[in-house]
C-alpha cells in the first residue's frame, strides 16, 4: 500500500498563499477542522502553517497577529513526501523528521496530505478488522 492509497486528497486541502493574513489561516482552520496550512504556489509546496505555529510564534512571541501574514511563520520547504512512497516507509520518515504531517506530491506537486490523525484513524480500522478474523475462529470471550 502506497501513500497516495491512504492520503486526502487535494480537493480536501486547506491551502493558502505566502501572504494569507494569520487570522484569516486561524479561521480557516477552525472552519475545516484541520490543525494546519499548506501555504502553496500553484501546485508547489512552498511551507505549512500549524495551529502550533500560530500559538508559538504569534501568541507566545507578542507579535503583532494582525500585521503577521502565513511567511512570518511557517516552515519553509517543509517535509514532504512522494505519493509513490510505501506505509510503513512513511512511518519511518514522519518519526525521523518529528512530524505529524506531510504534504504528499506526485511528480513533485501537491497532490494531497496525510497526517499522524489519519494513520491512526486507519491502523484502528485495520486493528478492527484483524480482531473481527480473531474473533471468528475462536470461542466467545467472557470475562470473569
Amino acid at each position: 500500500m502506497t501513500v497516495r492509497d491512504i492520503a486526502r486528497p487535494k480537493d480536501e486541502l486547506v491551502t493558502a498563499t505566502i501572504d494569507t493574513p494569520i487570522q484569516e489561516l486561524a479561521k480557516m482552520m477552525e472552519d475545516r477542522m484541520v490543525g494546519s496550512v499548506i501555504v502553496a504556489d500553484g501546485d508547489s509546496v512552498e511551507g505549512i502553517v500549524t495551529d502550533r505555529d500560530i500559538a508559538l510564534k504569534c501568541v507566545g512571541a507578542g507579535g503583532s497577529v494582525s500585521e503577521m501574514k502565513a511567511k512570518d511563520v511557517m516552515t519553509e520547504k517543509p517535509f514532504t513526501v512522494d505519493a509513490n512512497t510505501g506505509v510503513y516507509e512513511l512511518f519511518r520518515k514522519m518519526h525521523e523528521h518529528g512530524v505529524r504531517r506531510a504534504p504528499i506530491v506526485d511528480d513533485g506537486k501537491l497532490s494531497g496530505i496525510i497526517t499522524f490523525d489519519d494513520l491512526l484513524v486507519l491502523l484502528e480500522d485495520e486493528m478492527h478488522e484483524l480482531s473481527e478474523i480473531v474473533r471468528a475462529g475462536s470461542p466467545p470471550y467472557t470475562p470473569a
